[in-house]
């Protein structure tokens, strides 16, 4: 074993780190302020004549298409990134995501464009989608490769600690501005200013990641010409069936973990256990935090004792966790914010995710591997989840803990699975070694 694959993090390695985090969480606040203004947005964006039921229906279709349009973009990014160099897309993805997050700032409404207001607003949210489809593979291949191996599990834990931290920039704002202005001075023009603001950061975070550098790993495949012979896309389907699936699994345990219980869990609080709003938002607040907290230990732990037994442990610790949140919250509402607290922590566990990703494929495909399997799994999963939920609740109002139980449960099975191909390549290597 090399010292470069055991050495400490030095000053390059942070700084690469710190400004892949930081354009990270300005990205993906670019991509989810959306949500949080979607009730606006569809009062000015659709015919005022038709009912409120559909307006909300067309409003989330158009945030729907940001997820669907995520595997494409993905994939297309995602195959450059592997073939002509990490940072070139590292750097593209931004500039895709600033673009249209500045033009929603400055799109006229229904009412000055008529049809064409949402339609032009569905093909910027498109935008929207494509880029953030090679911004969260292509972050996680980028710091991955510039870290020592040891440190891999740190660096893509703290790495989604700051993907997670743009949607905690998105509510403060999206707080802030409900406060400054108000329900009508929002409607008046407010609305626009989370878009704007978006776009300024988009193109700091592009001007940030000019001082990145290409990972060493793709200089070294370049200079030894070991770069994808065919289409990378067609090796990962082919040759990497398993990785695919383990990698699918473990984006269904992420986005259960951040959809239902950090952005479906704030309205669960009002409508179904009557807690005030800015309480729900505060405690909503409160856990973003700690699932911060909880990706950077996730991570450390994943290179202290690999990944197979931080999931195992981790799993069983978001099923016991949320299991105790949605049961007690309802009955002792005193209890919200600890709980809450200790329940964002607990998935938290999703900061491991991207350290078995990029563990699981070789180099050459690692972009288009961790791409494909990442968003196809999102779009499916991220998109269906909420409906899904919903649904459940009609018959119980646990659905949600039920729901995170159930991942977990998956996420303990794929621990599982790894220890076990963990012992098998250790008694290969033992075969190997006495051979």
């Amino acid at each position: 074993m090399s010292q470069d694959t055991v050495r400490r993090l030095n000053r390059q390695d942070y700084k690469t780190l710190s400004l892949a985090a930081l354009g990270g969480a300005l990205e993906f606040y670019d991509f989810i302020i959306f949500v949080f203004f979607a009730a606006v947005i569809g009062d000015l964006f659709f015919p005022p004549d038709i009912p409120d039921w559909l307006r909300q229906v067309q409003t989330f279709a158009i945030f729907a298409a940001g997820y669907l349009a995520r595997p494409l973009g993905g994939i297309i990014m995602a195959h450059f990134g592997d073939s002509q160099g990490r940072k070139k897309m590292f750097s593209l993805s931004i500039l895709l995501m600033a673009l249209p997050t500045l033009a929603m700032g400055l799109l006229p409404t229904y009412a000055t464009l008529g049809i064409a207001a949402p339609i032009l607003l569905l093909l910027l949210r498109v935008l929207q989608g494509a880029a953030i489809g090679g911004e969260v593979p292509g972050a996680w291949v980028f710091v991955a490769e510039h870290v020592p191996e040891k440190r891999i599990g740190f660096a893509c834990g703290t790495l989604t600690a700051g993907l997670t931290a743009g949607i905690l920039l998105g509510s403060v704002v999206a707080t802030l501005i409900n406060t400054a202005f108000g329900p009508q001075g929002i409607v008046a023009g407010a609305w626009r200013i989370p878009f704007l603001l978006g776009g300024v950061f988009g193109f700091i975070a592009l001007y940030l990641r000019r001082w990145l550098q290409e990972t060493p790993i793709f200089v070294e495949l370049q200079a030894r010409k070991a770069l994808a012979a065919e289409l990378p896309l067609k090796t990962v389907v082919l040759s990497h069936k398993k990785e695919i699936a383990v990698s699918m699994l473990l984006t269904w345990l992420l986005s259960a973990g951040i959809v239902v219980v950090i952005l479906m869990t704030p309205t669960l609080l009002q409508k179904q256990f009557g807690i005030a709003t800015a309480q729900a938002l505060q405690a909503n607040s409160l856990a973003t935090v700690m699932l911060l907290v909880g990706c950077i230990c996730a991570g450390f732990a994943a290179d202290r004792f690999g990944g197979s037994k931080t999931f195992i442990v981790g799993s069983l610790l978001l099923a016991a966790c949320s299991w105790l949140f949605y049961r007690t919250v309802g009955e002792h509402p005193e209890m919200l914010f600890p709980c809450y607290a200790l329940v964002g922590f607990s998935v938290g566990v999703v900061g491991a995710v991207p350290y078995v990703m990029v563990r699981a494929f070789p180099a050459r495909v690692r972009f288009t591997g961790i791409a494909f399997s990442y968003n196809v799994a999102y779009a499916i999963f991220g998109g269906l989840t909420p409906i899904f939920v919903t649904l459940i609740m009609a018959v119980t109002p646990l659905a949600p803990a039920w729901y995170v139980l159930a991942l977990s449960a998956i996420g303990l099975l794929v621990g599982l699975y790894l220890q076990r191909d963990l012992r098998r390549s250790n008694l290969a290597d033992r075969a190997n070694t006495f051979s």
